[in-house]
């Protein structure tokens, strides 16, 4: 991939349909399962990415079986060799890259096992918080520890299976935390216990945890609040042939396409009832001024003149670049709320955007929890991404209407959607 990529203003409305890779989010917590299954599954529709990819490489080198994804007429697929609860290996030292799903899943599924585990990632990923979920699983008997001492990793887990009882976790930070618990707590020797302390942030993804759970055979008890979790334990999953619908969060840079081009992009293989919650991103593209059309297995946008919002997206956080991006076009302020969590993600996202979108002529103004986006006069500029794949798909729209928008580092989309910049293309080709 090149040092930077220059972004092709396009020629007229974007007109088309996509379907976009499968979800992340759903593949690595399908993984997860389908590891600690009884019997082999198969993963159709897997996305195959980075972070997909040290998902699969951290369960291999825990003795899991997983072939590689292979080319179907729905996506990739991934046969799964489950190992009925159990972590075949005694020890082993995991490379997470900048996966946040992956560190934190794999952190907590190693304490299922009998022996010594090592969890590191890149720089970024050695600045990430990872710390409330080591106290979590500590309260459940593990031995997990913060190497460097700092709540970050690189993770130290001596491990002798997870005993089982209560435990509480802060929901502020990360979902993630809560996710990494739930799908290894019906392993545990006993039932575990697991309750919330404070907001809990993106609370879909833990409705999306919880249906994938369901789909390899294991319940969990959640409260209405989603404030307590209680888990039985030991309980098996059973394998299963599990189809993983395309990503939502994806999805969002075609969508939003169509609204800062006055264009009509369909999403096929999602719909309101999906899983994910990024797609009620369509819903602020609603209330900006986009027709949407919600049919049974595709979400249309058409582009209408745009106007600013004042939207809380905490559930919806991996769509809020897209969105300050779609800004840029509108008439009137928008400003995004309650996301002071995305400063822990790939980068700090709101210092990030704010950034960027000065770069491109946007009047922004920063806030802990969120920023505020006025358009100004659209300027050409180079755009830094700061290894974050969210950053350069989110602002590469930006070029579909200011000429001279290049994207630094475009390779690194490669996390979630490697083909991400030859799909918009042959979008903008009407192909």
């Amino acid at each position: 991939m090149l040092d930077s990529l220059e972004i092709p203003v396009a020629s007229g409305p974007v007109r088309g349909r996509i379907r976009p890779p499968g979800s992340k989010s759903i593949t690595n917590r399908a993984l997860v399962c389908a590891a600690l299954a009884e019997g082999a599954s198969t993963l159709r529709g897997a996305l195959d990415s980075e972070d997909t990819r040290v998902m699969i490489e951290g369960l291999r080198a825990l003795g899991v079986e997983v072939a590689g994804t292979k080319p179907q007429a729905d996506g990739n697929s991934s046969i799964v060799h489950g190992t009925g609860g159990r972590i075949p290996a005694l020890e082993a030292e995991l490379f997470c890259a900048n996966s946040g799903t992956t560190i934190r899943f794999l952190t907590a599924l190693v304490t299922l096992g009998h022996g010594a585990f090592r969890l590191d990632g890149t720089a970024r990923m050695r600045e990430r918080p990872i710390g409330d979920l080591l106290a979590a699983l500590t309260q459940l008997g593990a031995q997990a520890v913060s190497e460097n001492g700092d709540g970050c990793p690189p993770v130290v887990v001596h491990a002798n299976g997870m005993a089982g009882g209560r435990a509480t976790v802060r929901g502020d930070i990360s979902s993630q935390f809560l996710s990494g618990l739930l799908m290894a707590a019906p392993c545990a020797r006993s039932p575990v216990e697991i309750e919330i302390d404070g907001p809990l942030v993106s609370q879909p993804y833990v409705l999306m945890t919880l249906e994938v759970m369901r789909a390899f055979g294991v319940e969990v008890q959640a409260s209405e609040s989603l404030r307590q979790f209680q888990i039985d334990a030991p309980q098996k999953y059973g394998a299963s042939d599990y189809a993983i619908e395309p990503d939502a969060s994806a999805a969002s840079y075609f969508w939003a396409a169509a609204a800062v081009t006055g264009g009509e992009v369909t999403v096929d293989g999602l719909s309101a009832d999906s899983w994910q919650g990024d797609v009620a991103f369509v819903d602020c593209l609603e209330a900006m001024g986009c027709e949407v059309r919600r049919d049974a297995n595709s979400i249309t946008v058409v582009g209408r003149p745009l106007g600013g919002i004042d939207v809380d997206m905490n559930a919806i956080s991996d769509t809020v670049q897209t969105l300050a991006v779609v800004a840029l076009f509108a008439d009137g302020e928008t400003t995004i709320r309650n996301v002071a969590h995305m400063r822990h993600k790939e980068t700090d996202r709101i210092a990030a955007l704010a950034t960027e979108l000065r770069k491109l002529g946007g009047e922004v103004v920063e806030r802990d929890d969120g920023l505020s986006i006025r358009a100004a006069k659209p300027r050409a500029a180079v755009i830094d991404t700061y290894h974050d794949h969210r950053m350069a798909m989110s602002c590469a729209l930006a070029g579909l209407r200011i000429a001279g928008v290049r994207i630094n580092n475009p390779g690194c989309v490669d996390k979630t959607y490697p083909a991400f910049f030859d799909d918009l293309g042959a979008l903008l080709r009407g192909r």
